[in-house]
């Protein structure tokens, strides 16, 4: 399925188009727009509610983890509810696109909000707000002037220091496609034994937890996501904030290809029974309105530059980002998950 809107119509006629054939245009919205989100309720259901709120549309969210709800698509097929697919990590996103159950959507609207590297070029998935998987180190423990790249934490000076999560992670397994891309399979998996002999401890929890062990002493250095961080630096909880106080981050490859981005990110279902009002939901998510809900909710960065990040994350300053393919990364996700098996990392 394709849709497409331009500016002159976005509140109008919206054309949708199967294979070769055209279906009638549809003037105006219905009512509801069903959601699947990956993401946690608490995370996206204020900026819903502020779509319902400046458009009279309802939006029922439908919430759970990123691989139930994309089976749950596959086998709802034609005859599933979900209007729009809300998730995490390219991977996420690649798996869905290739599963066929994504609409094609072709939206002037979206083309200008958001930048071209964060998008699918076929114009399935749209990138949302960004992360970067960033070193979080021990303050105490780690000079900020010994850290440098991802490739350098493969190095013997990391020896049972690093603490990170498993390799069934999508987060991970992204990361590893960006050095395939970046290197090769051949390197990134002797980089990646390399890094397995490096662990502190066997992988266990989530990106929080990689940081938490830091504070606690556990590992010295942990590759987490930023927002991760964002999150207990902004919490009222003094223990949380106690972990952020002993540690920072590092954005790696500054003075290479930049430190590994990946989106949040969505689309229109394929067979989407509500598909004119899911590409609206989807416009505003990704409008300044929108961006800067997402960046004050979860201290995620925006895709557009013109939106501000949070106070959280301005204090972090500028870096380089790493934009050489994202939508190539999706593809690797393959070799990525096949090379940390090789590479024995669990």
């Amino acid at each position: 399925m394709r849709i497409s809107n331009s500016l002159s119509n976005r509140l109008g006629w919206i054309g949708l188009t199967m294979a070769a054939a055209t279906l009638v245009p549809v003037d105006g919205f219905t009512a509801e727009v069903n959601v699947y989100s990956a993401r946690k309720e608490a995370l996206i259901k204020p900026l819903l509610d502020r779509f319902t709120a400046d458009t009279g549309i309802t939006v029922n969210l439908v919430t759970g983890n990123a691989s139930q709800l994309h089976e749950r698509l596959v086998s709802e097929g034609r005859n599933s509810p979900a209007d729009l697919f809300v998730t995490a990590d390219v991977g996420n996103l690649y798996r869905a696109k290739t599963a066929g159950v994504l609409a094609t959507v072709d939206s002037e609207v979206l083309r200008a909000a958001v930048p071209a590297a964060y998008r699918d070029p076929d114009g399935t998935w749209y990138g949302l707000s960004l992360r970067a998987r960033v070193i979080v180190y021990a303050l105490d423990r780690v000079s900020r002037e010994s850290l440098s790249t991802y490739e350098a934490l493969a190095d013997g000076e990391w020896s049972d220091r690093v603490l990170v999560r498993s390799s069934s992670n999508v987060y991970n397994q992204s990361l590893i496609a960006s050095l395939i891309a970046a290197h090769g399979e051949e390197q990134t998996e002797a980089w990646a034994r390399s890094l397995v002999a490096n662990m502190a401890r066997r992988p266990k929890g989530g990106d929080t937890d990689q940081i938490r062990g830091v504070a606690a002493g556990e590992g010295d250095v942990a590759i987490a996501n930023t927002y991760y961080y964002g999150r207990l630096v902004a919490s009222d909880d003094p223990d949380k904030r106690a972990i952020a106080d002993a540690t920072r981050i590092f954005f790696p490859n500054q003075d290479g290809r930049g430190a590994h981005v990946n989106v949040s990110g969505a689309g229109v279902t394929a067979h989407a029974p509500n598909a004119a009002p899911a590409l609206r939901l989807l416009e505003f998510l990704a409008s300044p309105a929108g961006q800067q809900m997402f960046a004050e909710l979860n201290h995620e960065f925006p895709v557009d530059v013109s939106v501000p990040a949070s106070k959280v994350v301005q204090a972090w300053g500028d870096f380089k980002a790493d934009t050489s393919g994202l939508a190539r990364f999706g593809e690797l996700n393959g070799a990525a998950i096949r090379l940390a098996d090789r590479a024995g990392w669990p």
